[in-house]
Parts: C-alpha cells; sequence; structure tokens
C-alpha cells in the first residue's frame, strides 16, 4: 500500500484536515482520549490512519478503552479497518484480552474471521492467550470451535501449544474436538506434552480416548 492512499497523508491537500488527523491519530496513540473526542467534535476524520495504517479505533482497542472504542463506533468508526500488518481492532483486542472491547466490535459488525499478515484471528490469539471469556464471545458469535487455521491447526491446539489449561477446558466444552491432528499428524495433546504442560495434559488425557 502506498503511503499516500492512507488518509491521514492524502488529507494534506487540505492543511486543516491533515493537522487535526494527524493530531488525532497522536493522541489516540498517548491514550489521550479527551483529547482524541475533541478533534474529532472539531473535525478530524475518524477513520484517519497514521503511516502504520493504525486508526483511532485501532489504537484505542489495542490499548483497552472502552469508553472511547464505544464513541468511535457511534461516530461511524470502520470497526473493520485493519493496519499496514492486517491487524483489525477485533485482532488487537482478543490478542490483548479486552473482552468488553470484543463484546463492542462483535456487537457493531466486526468480522470475526479476520487473518492478519501472518493468517491469524482473533480467536487465534484469544486461544494462546488464554482469554477464555473472549473464546466463549468469538464462538457465540459464530466462529466454528474446530475451524482450521494455516498447518491445519486448531484453536484447541493453540491453546494447548501454549500451556492455557483454561482456553483448553473452554474449547474442550464448546466441542473441540481433540482428535484432530495439523499437518505434522500432532494433536492438541500431542503438543501438551511437547511443552509439558501437565495440567493441559490431564484435560485432554481423558477427552482424547
Amino acid at each position: 500500500m502506498l503511503w499516500s492512499s492512507l488518509p491521514a497523508i492524502a488529507d494534506q491537500a487540505n492543511p486543516a484536515a491533515y493537522t487535526l488527523n494527524a493530531q488525532l491519530l497522536a493522541t489516540a496513540r498517548a491514550g489521550d482520549a479527551a483529547s482524541a473526542r475533541r478533534l474529532i467534535e472539531d473535525g478530524a476524520s475518524i477513520n484517519s490512519r497514521n503511516r502504520g495504517g493504525n486508526t483511532a479505533l485501532l489504537l484505542f482497542a489495542q490499548s483497552g478503552d472502552a469508553g472511547m472504542v464505544g464513541y468511535l463506533l457511534e461516530k461511524g468508526a470502520d470497526a473493520d479497518l485493519a493496519n499496514l500488518e492486517k491487524v483489525t481492532p477485533l485482532i488487537a483486542a482478543s490478542h490483548n484480552g479486552h473482552a468488553d472491547i470484543v463484546r463492542l466490535l462483535l456487537g457493531s459488525g466486526a468480522d470475526r474471521d479476520a487473518e492478519d499478515q501472518v493468517f491469524k484471528t482473533a480467536m487465534v490469539y484469544a486461544a494462546a492467550s488464554g482469554h477464555g471469556e473472549i473464546i466463549g464471545m468469538l464462538l457465540e458469535a459464530g466462529v466454528d470451535v474446530n475451524k482450521r487455521y494455516r498447518h491445519d491447526l486448531t484453536a484447541l491446539m493453540w491453546a494447548a501449544g501454549y500451556g492455557e489449561a483454561d482456553a483448553v477446558r473452554v474449547l474442550l466444552q464448546a466441542g473441540a474436538d481433540p482428535h484432530l491432528r495439523d499437518d505434522r499428524g500432532k494433536t492438541a495433546l500431542d503438543m501438551a506434552r511437547d511443552g509439558a504442560y501437565a495440567a493441559v495434559v490431564e484435560l485432554l488425557e481423558p477427552a482424547g480416548r
């Protein structure tokens, strides 16, 4: 993507708008919600992006400011605008464990299956990071509990491979299949054993029989 295609840069034809947009993104990056609100009310473009492709919504979703995320969505922020690494607000919030923000984004119709540049989704990050509440939200929103991701990995495998027992428990209760294998022929139990994650092994051994 050419830098000139980004709204914050394209608006240089209108110096006043460009200055407002640049200030909005700087305040969002700093987590300054009050200043960001003022700049939006003054006319900053709500979907403007910085050189990394980040929007104010993505930056506040990443930092965990649910109030600001709700405000931006009400003002018409695009819930699916991704940065140059293809990270969406939902992916960022799921990775960082911000369940209240995930709820807001899903309620606004955010793409639950969007992939970043390394082919990871909100579910993959939630599973690998052990965010059980977010896993439940994504499943309720329609994510397939046995969906195959890159290398035929499932959410259960991601959770098991990182030793996240609570996430494994949530996924098993939701019907995750412990018998599935990745493209190397490994199951979630194999991955838990490889990592010496005893608590996860204890959960998966009975389920895998």
